[in-house]
């Protein structure tokens, strides 16, 4: 790895070495090609929890958490978190990170960006012999997305106080429980109550995440103050209709399973269409033990509403719902709509998104508040601290969870600016 720091000539106080920060996103842009190395899948993106490639993503790094001048210590969900001590050992933490666990054959810079961002941070900072009032801890969140045992968020909600033990008995694709996988890596489940943080001691929750979107690309902006994480409504819908002879019965006389998931999709699509800010998305569709010459007699369907507004969400929801049992009913189908995953909408500070704009304008970089349709550990940390999110812009037409995920060197570079620049002009307002 090249220095991201140059020496300046002055007096004791001026002759630290400031930041050099187009070295550092260039810096940052190479560790996450070294991350990307950990992967389950050779040629393509995927490390879930608890694997090998999982392990050793963690262990990379923890080694640069420590290169960086931190303490590095681990909870019982596998999060990793490095520790910059401040002044006041006794301050309430500033926290910052993201995730580094991946959908599979996804993308490199969904999660590890705001790991390695703030790591390379502080470096710079311990170069400097630079400490703050407050601690500053990076937390490399072990579990976000939920792919192997199918609960997502599991890392920040360890943290957070909210993990659903329940889930210790999820099943990965192979019948290994997360219990065991656990156990096998060295975490002890008995001891999660001990990775919860208390209100209060978090003073604010700062994640630099990638757009995962086109908004600010088709901008021309590098970066974006969030307002919002949207809120989501997650179901399985199974159709039973009745199979049948491809060639001999009457289309008036169908009962297809298929064909009644299809109209519901895309009505789905037009009811979300109509509303600015309402995502809806059928993400898998299935006809089990389906054949090109059979009516299909079943049909699996997931269905994913979004809203940063969870009004919009719950009457998008409730019209879906009527619209189900309207076309089952004129097809001669039965639904079972069952919900999988529910979670409200999610306000960032205002003070807190007061403080990017600022730092945003007094780099240089026009100030664009926008919200995010992706969940994010945020969501669940602010259930214990006031929390902001700073978007980066992706490249490639904004695509994410994808092999075609991208963003630049320069746009690392100004975030990381950014970052600084929020850290180092943090203070908690007396009335929030």
């Amino acid at each position: 790895m090249t220095t991201i720091f140059s020496d300046i000539g002055g007096d004791a106080s001026s002759n630290a070495p400031e930041i050099d920060y187009t070295v550092l996103g260039r810096d940052i842009m190479e560790r996450v090609e070294t991350l990307a190395m950990h992967t389950e899948q050779e040629g393509m993106m995927t490390r879930t929890y608890l694997t090998a490639a999982h392990r050793g993503a963690a262990t990379q790094i923890a080694v640069w958490m420590r290169e960086a001048g931190m303490t590095v210590r681990s909870d019982a969900s596998g999060n990793v978190i490095g520790r910059y001590e401040g002044t006041d050992p006794s301050s309430a933490i500033v926290m910052t990170g993201s995730h580094f666990d991946t959908v599979r054959n996804g993308g490199k810079y969904d999660g590890p960006l705001g790991i390695l961002l703030p790591i390379g941070c502080v470096a710079g900072w311990n170069r400097q012999g630079q400490r703050f009032p407050f601690p500053i801890e990076v937390v490399a969140f072990c579990e976000e997305e939920g792919v192997r045992f199918k609960s997502p968020l599991l890392g920040s909600r360890a943290i957070a106080g909210t993990f659903e033990t329940r889930a210790l008995d999820n099943v990965d694709d192979d019948g290994v429980t997360m219990r065991e996988a656990m156990l096998a890596e060295g975490l002890d489940p008995a001891q999660l109550p001990c990775a919860a943080m208390s209100k209060g001691s978090v003073a604010a929750y700062l994640e630099v995440h990638i757009e995962q979107g086109p908004v600010l690309l088709e901008e021309n902006r590098a970066l974006g103050v969030v307002t919002a994480i949207s809120g989501s409504s997650r179901f399985t819908l199974a159709l039973e209709g009745v199979a049948g002879h491809a060639g001999t019965v009457p289309m008036t006389s169908r009962h297809d399973a298929a064909m009644a998931g299809a109209e519901i999709a895309l009505y789905i699509e037009q009811r979300c269409n109509a509303s600015p800010g309402l995502v809806g998305t059928v993400g898998q569709f299935d006809v089990p033990d389906g054949a090109g010459n059979v009516i299909p007699g079943r049909a699996v369907m997931s269905i994913d509403i979004r809203a940063g507004e969870d009004a919009l969400r719950s009457d998008a929801v409730d019209d879906i719902q009527a619209e189900i049992a309207q076309i089952c009913t004129r097809r001669g189908i039965h639904a079972n709509l069952n919900k999988t995953y529910e979670a409200a909408s999610v306000g960032c500070a205002d003070w807190l998104q007061q403080r990017l704009t600022d730092s945003m304008q007094r780099n240089g970089c026009t100030p664009r508040s926008l919200p995010s349709g992706a969940g994010h550990d945020g969501m669940i940390i602010a259930t214990i601290a006031p929390i902001a999110m700073l978007f980066v812009r992706c490249g490639n037409g904004g695509i994410s969870h994808n092999p075609g995920e991208t963003m630049s060197a320069e746009d690392a570079a100004m975030a990381s600016r950014v970052f600084v620049d929020f850290v180092e002009n943090f203070s908690v307002p007396t009335t929030q």
